[in-house]
C-alpha cells in the first residue's frame, strides 16, 4: 500500500490569540516543524503540506524537510476546505493518506507507520485511527476509498465526521500515548506543553 501524508496547516488560530499557533515554538522548533518532520520521517511519501493563514511563514518553517506546499485559498471556510486541497494534491496512484493535524508536535513517525500498517491489514477497511482511553485521536490515515466522500464536508468538519457511522470499516488502534488526544490549540495548552518540557520555549 502506497500511503501519502497531508498535513493540514492553514488556519487562523483564533483560539490562540493573535499568534500563529503553528509557528510557536515548542522544544527549540515551530510546532508545524515538528509535525513535519515526524511525516518525513515515517513510510508516507509524499509529505503534502496544506497551507493559508500566513502560508509563506509556515512554508519556510517546514522547507527544510522538503515536502510538497500547496495553497488553499479557501482555508477561512474551514479545515474541510484544507483537508480536500491535500486530498487534491496527493498523487493518483496513493492508496491512502495520512492526514495529520499541525498542531499536534508530539505525534511520532512510529506511530504514524503503526496506523498504516494497521489498515494495510484491513483491505476492507475505510480508514485507520489511534484510541487513547477509548477514544478516538488524531491522526488518522484515510484508504482512497473513502476520498470521495470528503467532497461532501464542509465548514470545519474533518475525517471523523465521515467516519462515526461507518465504525464496522474503521480500523481503531490502541494506543497509551497521550499524544494522539494532545493539539495545542490555546495559550493555555502551549504554556502546560512549555512547562512539561524544560526549555520548550526556546
Amino acid at each position: 500500500m502506497r500511503c501519502a501524508a497531508v498535513v493540514l496547516a492553514a488556519g487562523r488560530s483564533t483560539r490562540m490569540g493573535s499568534a500563529n499557533k503553528l509557528l510557536e515554538v515548542l522544544r527549540g522548533k515551530p510546532l508545524v516543524e515538528h509535525v513535519v518532520s515526524a511525516a518525513t520521517k515515517s513510510a508516507a511519501k509524499p509529505v503534502i503540506v496544506v497551507g493559508g493563514h500566513q502560508a509563506e511563514a509556515v512554508r519556510a518553517a517546514v522547507g527544510a524537510y522538503g515536502p510538497t506546499v500547496v495553497f488553499n485559498p479557501d482555508f477561512a471556510d474551514g479545515l474541510s476546505t484544507s483537508l480536500r486541497a491535500g486530498i487534491a494534491a496527493l498523487p493518483v496512484d496513493a492508496d491512502a493518506a495520512v492526514v495529520l493535524l499541525g498542531d499536534m508536535p508530539d505525534v511520532s513517525a512510529a506511530l504514524i507507520d503503526r496506523l498504516v500498517a494497521a489498515l494495510d491489514a484491513r483491505p476492507d477497511a475505510l480508514a485507520a485511527v489511534p484510541a487513547f482511553a477509548g477514544a478516538w485521536g488524531n491522526p488518522v490515515v484515510l484508504a482512497r476509498a473513502a476520498f470521495g466522500d470528503i467532497e461532501t464536508l464542509s465548514g470545519d468538519a474533518g475525517a471523523r465526521k465521515l467516519l462515526e457511522g461507518r465504525a464496522d470499516r474503521v480500523v481503531v488502534v490502541p494506543v497509551d500515548d497521550a499524544a494522539v488526544a494532545l493539539d495545542l490549540d490555546t495559550p493555555e495548552a502551549l504554556a502546560a506543553a512549555r512547562a512539561r518540557s524544560p526549555g520548550a520555549s526556546s
